[in-house]
């Protein structure tokens, strides 16, 4: 199974909208597809919930279905991760919940991360608990994709999401903010591979659970909801359309050497325009916006948009296939 996190330190440039159009597509096109939720706002599970079913899993008293609810043995240190369980969201895609809890256990996490670095099994158990989850529900549901979302930010629940990831693809704005978003991502991901595999060096022969590989590579980036006139970027953003591509080489791929116009780079898996009123009918349905019908409210110039928008996805999710080496 291959494992994608999508991630940008920078919020608000619709990461979590981006992964579940991403998963739905894959699961239409025969991939066998897993979501988790380690993002602590937990806006990929209201997003693919209904408020009667996000009620049965964060229960008052009981059992939280979520991934909170598997790490919460660890959390508690009185035992090894639970079960994690996983929703049907449609045929062939799955969703380990998220949880608001979740953010109660980023001082154990950080915690959890120093002592790792002496080999220490219980630490190094808790910082292993995203990968191991989505392992565990990818063997149960035999998927080959599973695709992660994280919070905006380079906190320690982050980077034990982070660490699960084969690849990371970085949803961007054409703006200031993502230009140096892309400053600080770079960095760290390269800081926290090094960490990690330090870690995961010092690691007991004896453990019983398998450690992350935390290769966390970069798969690419989507550059989202800019303005079009005549089918162009409006001008404001033309000029950070072009500065992208020397960015993301100079500070996440670390190869400056030979930077191609954004048009030609192969790490530009799409640039994805604002679909507007369609956004907001998705949300009410629990769906993407490429499977709108007349029953949600699509009517008129709307049907038009749908269409453009599934091709836009389509040509994304195949994009994306073929840089992590993913057989459609």
């Amino acid at each position: 199974m291959i494992t994608v996190a999508f991630f940008n330190n920078k919020g608000g440039v619709g990461k979590t909208t981006l992964l579940f159009h991403v998963a739905w597509m894959m699961a239409e096109l025969g991939v066998e597809t897993v979501c988790a939720d380690f993002d602590p706002q937990s806006n990929l599970t209201s997003m693919c919930l209904g408020d009667e079913r996000l009620d049965e899993i964060w229960p008052e008293q009981g059992e939280r279905r979520s991934i909170y609810g598997a790490m919460l043995p660890l959390i508690n240190a009185s035992g090894a991760l639970a079960a994690p369980h996983a929703l049907s969201i449609r045929p062939r895609l799955s969703l380990i919940p998220g949880d608001l809890a979740l953010a109660r256990s980023e001082d154990r996490l950080s915690v959890g991360w120093m002592q790792a670095s002496a080999g220490d099994i219980a630490a190094l158990r808790f910082t292993s608990a995203f990968g191991n989850a989505v392992g565990a529900i990818g063997r149960e549901r035999e998927a080959r994709l599973a695709l992660l979302d994280v919070g905006p930010n380079l906190g320690a629940i982050t980077r034990a999401a982070l660490i699960a990831a084969d690849f990371i693809v970085v949803p961007l704005a054409p703006d200031l903010f993502s230009i140096q978003a892309l400053r600080n991502l770079g960095p760290t991901l390269r800081d926290w591979r090094r960490q990690w595999a330090e870690r995961a060096g010092k690691a007991p022969t004896t453990i019983d659970f398998p450690l992350p590989r935390g290769a966390m590579q970069p798969a690419g980036y989507v550059v989202m909801q800019f303005g079009l006139r005549d089918q162009k970027p409006v001008r404001a953003y033309e000029r950070f359309l072009a500065r992208i591509p020397a960015e993301f080489h100079r500070n996440v791929v670390e190869d400056a050497d030979t930077v191609p116009p954004i048009a030609d780079d192969p790490y530009h898996l799409a640039s994805l325009k604002h679909y507007r009123s369609l956004a907001p009918l998705a949300m009410q349905a629990n769906k993407p916006m490429f499977e709108l019908r007349a029953a949600d409210g699509v009517i008129g110039a709307h049907v038009d948009a749908v269409r453009a928008c599934r091709a836009d996805f389509r040509s994304l999710a195949t994009a994306l296939a073929l840089r992590i080496g993913l057989q459609l």
